[in-house]
C-alpha cells in the first residue's frame, strides 16, 4: 500500500471510531441519568425534598456527564490532531 492510502484508511478508521466515541458515549450518559432519576426517586418518594439525597443525585450526575464530556475532548484530539497520522511522516 502506498502512502496515501495508509492515510485514507487512518482517518476512515479515526472517523468511525469518533463516532462510536460519541455515539455510545452519549447513550450510556443518557441511561445513566435516567436510571439515576429513576432509582432516586423509586427507593424513598417521600425523601424528594431531602437536600442530602438531592446533593448526592446532583453530584453523580454531574459525573456521569462528565465523563460524556472528556469522551467528546478525546473525539475532538482525534478529530484535529489525530496522533496516528504520525505514523505515516
Amino acid at each position: 500500500m502506498e502512502k496515501m492510502q495508509f492515510l485514507a484508511l487512518i482517518q476512515a478508521y479515526t472517523g468511525v471510531g469518533i463516532g462510536l466515541m460519541i455515539g455510545l458515549g452519549a447513550a450510556g450518559a443518557c441511561i445513566g441519568v435516567a436510571s439515576c432519576a429513576a432509582a432516586s426517586s423509586k427507593v424513598r418518594p417521600a425523601s424528594r425534598d431531602d437536600p442530602a439525597l438531592q446533593a448526592k443525585v446532583f453530584l453523580l450526575l454531574g459525573l456521569i456527564d462528565a465523563s460524556f464530556i472528556i469522551g467528546v475532548g478525546l473525539a475532538m484530539l482525534f478529530a484535529f490532531g489525530n496522533p496516528l497520522l504520525a505514523v505515516i511522516k
